[in-house]
């Protein structure tokens, strides 16, 4: 049996052999150190698809369509880091760029990679160091910020422009959730084991 360490307590302890729905205690202090869920790595890798989908669509479409006094300007995601770069904000466009388009990305794609993998039994290359790479990227994905943000520019902005909102923005929203949801499926120790059992 892997041996584990408590986040909670750092207590060393043995983990033994669960089967699906179910979790491990830590015996001395009662924290969850793990679980493993139920459906396995499908459930994860179906709703990564469906945010790969919203992801593409998201970023392919404009968010919304601004029209003041006749004129009309469309904006997308890369667009409003531009919008920003142009206005002298240099630094928070690269954060805003990097947190809602190349971090989801990589994440998205790496995680595809990885469970595609893992679930159907394949022996891939590079999959430690993607895994490794999912674990420092992903909290580098703020999507539900940039959410945020687009939602307080849409409350400021209402009452001096007309606004359309474009395919995109509700792309935008349903990868949010599917984002978030996918991330909350994965247990990232089940990845590990799954992984050591293939390599054999």
């Amino acid at each position: 049996m892997p041996l584990l360490i408590c986040h909670e307590c750092d207590t060393l302890q043995r983990l033994p052999a669960l089967e699906q729905g179910s979790e491990a205690r830590c015996h001395l202090c009662g924290a969850r150190i793990y679980r493993q869920r139920r459906g396995g790595l499908s459930v994860p890798l179906a709703l990564l698809l469906g945010a790969a989908v919203f992801f593409l669509l998201a970023n392919f479409f404009p968010l919304l369509t601004l029209h003041i006094q006749g004129n009309s300007q469309t904006s997308s995601i890369t667009g409003a880091a531009l919008a920003l770069y142009r206005e002298g904000m240099g630094a928070i466009a690269l954060l805003t760029w990097l947190t809602s388009v190349l971090f989801p990305g990589l994440v998205i794609a790496s995680g595809l990679y990885v469970l595609t993998a893992l679930r159907f039994g394949l022996r891939l290359p590079g999959l430690r160091r993607i895994l490794k790479l999912i674990s420092l990227v992903h909290p580098w994905g703020m999507l539900d910020v940039f959410m945020l943000g687009v939602m307080v520019a849409l409350v400021k902005l209402s009452g001096t422009a007309d606004i359309t909102l474009g395919v995109g923005i509700q792309a935008f929203a349903a990868l949010v959730i599917l984002f978030a949801w996918a991330m909350s499926q994965l247990e990232i120790r089940q990845l590990w084991q799954r992984l050591e059992e293939i390599s054999r």
